[in-house]
């Protein structure tokens, strides 16, 4: 009876949204295009017309499509040697039910080298992102990209101070 009654809540208990999967492959395909620069439209292809991004600087407003490709290309032009290693990956859920959406979410370390001053660095992060047939719809960036900031312009004067 017990057995029974297990079985009974276990298939009745919310299972793993059919999409999530498939979204995460495009997650990690996504991340992979970034870290190698090789192809901003294949990037853009995983994308919405109607995205919503939240960039990770402070007062950002969401930016849509064309200015998350500026985006993206500006932090390929920045940077170089970049890599992303995820902590996990994670499933999201809708905010009203609770229950798995196919979104995707991640923790994970962001590591290179600015281009202008050959410093390494690296940081942790927060991403989402969030679909609808198939393309990523909204998400964001969640990390300390005014420190990044602050980090690279203080490498980059001390660079400026030894070369006189």
């Amino acid at each position: 009876m017990i057995i029974a009654l297990l079985g009974l809540l276990v298939s009745c208990s919310p299972g793993m949204h059919p999409e999530y999967g498939k979204n995460v492959e495009t997650v990690k395909r996504f991340l992979e295009l970034q870290a190698n620069e090789s192809n901003i439209d294949a990037q853009m292809s995983m994308v919405a017309e109607e995205l919503e991004w939240q960039p990770a600087f402070h007062g950002v407003v969401p930016i849509g499509k064309e200015a998350f490709k500026a985006y993206l290309l500006n932090w390929q032009n920045e940077m170089e040697a970049v890599m992303y290693t995820p902590s996990n990956y994670l499933p999201g859920v809708l905010v009203e039910t609770g229950l798995s959406d196919g979104s995707v979410r991640s923790y994970g370390e962001w590591t290179g080298i600015h281009t202008a001053t050959v410093k390494k660095w690296a940081f942790i992060s927060y991403h989402t992102w969030d679909f609808k047939e198939g393309k990523i719809i909204s998400g964001g960036d969640y990390f300390d990209a005014g420190g990044l900031m602050a980090f690279l312009q203080a490498s980059a004067a001390v660079v400026e101070v030894s070369e006189e």
